[in-house]
C-alpha cells in the first residue's frame, strides 16, 4: 500500500470537524486600538484563548470575575507560564459552564473572555489579525449572534468552577478587586 501526499496540508481535526462558524471581524477602533471579536464555539474559544496567550510578554496583567457569585481578582505583573498553566487548568470548567470573564493583558495587548463565552483580542497594532488568520479563522465583516435567546449562560451554581477559579486565583496570587 503506497500512500501519496500532495502539496497540500493535511486537514487538521478541529477544521473538518467545526461547526462552520469559525471566524473573526476585525476593525480598528476610533482610540487607535484594532478589535478582533472571535466567534466560535465554547470549546474552542476557551482553547483559543490559551494558545493566543503564548504570544504575549513573559509578564502579564491577569483579571478573573466569577459572575456566579460576585467575586473577582486581579493580578499585576504575574508569570505567562503559570497564566497559561491556569488557563490549561481551567479549559474544561470554563467551556461547560460559563460566567466567568477572563483578561491576560498588558499595556499594548489584551485577550478577553466573556462570561457568554465570546473571546476578544485587543492590540495596540494589527498583529492579531494575522495571528488569528494564521490559526485558520476567516474574516468576516460581521459575526453570527449566538442562537439563544434570554440569558447567555446558565446561572445556575457550578461548585466546580467556582472552586476552580478560587484556587487558580490562590495559586497565581491574586488580589480580591473591589
Amino acid at each position: 500500500m503506497m500512500i501519496f501526499r500532495g502539496r497540500q496540508p493535511q486537514v487538521t481535526v478541529w477544521r473538518r470537524f467545526r461547526s462552520g462558524i469559525d471566524g473573526f471581524t476585525f476593525e480598528q477602533l476610533p482610540d487607535g486600538v484594532f478589535e478582533a471579536h472571535i466567534a466560535t464555539n465554547a470549546e474552542r474559544a476557551v482553547d483559543l484563548l490559551y494558545v493566543l496567550s503564548e504570544h504575549l510578554p513573559p509578564a502579564v496583567d491577569f483579571a478573573v470575575a466569577d459572575r456566579r457569585n460576585g467575586t473577582s481578582w486581579v493580578g499585576t505583573d504575574v508569570a505567562l507560564p503559570d497564566v497559561r498553566d491556569a488557563l490549561a487548568r481551567l479549559k474544561i470548567p470554563l467551556a461547560a459552564y460559563g460566567g466567568v470573564d477572563l483578561s491576560v493583558y498588558t499595556a499594548d495587548d489584551q485577550l478577553s473572555l466573556t462570561s457568554a463565552l465570546d473571546l476578544y483580542a485587543f492590540g495596540r497594532s494589527d498583529r492579531w489579525l494575522y495571528l488569528l488568520q494564521s490559526k485558520g479563522l476567516e474574516q468576516y465583516g460581521a459575526v453570527a449572534g449566538k442562537p439563544w435567546r434570554g440569558q447567555p449562560w446558565d446561572r445556575a451554581p457550578a461548585p466546580a468552577l467556582t472552586t476552580a477559579i478560587a484556587s487558580t486565583a490562590e495559586r497565581l496570587g491574586l488580589s480580591a478587586a473591589p
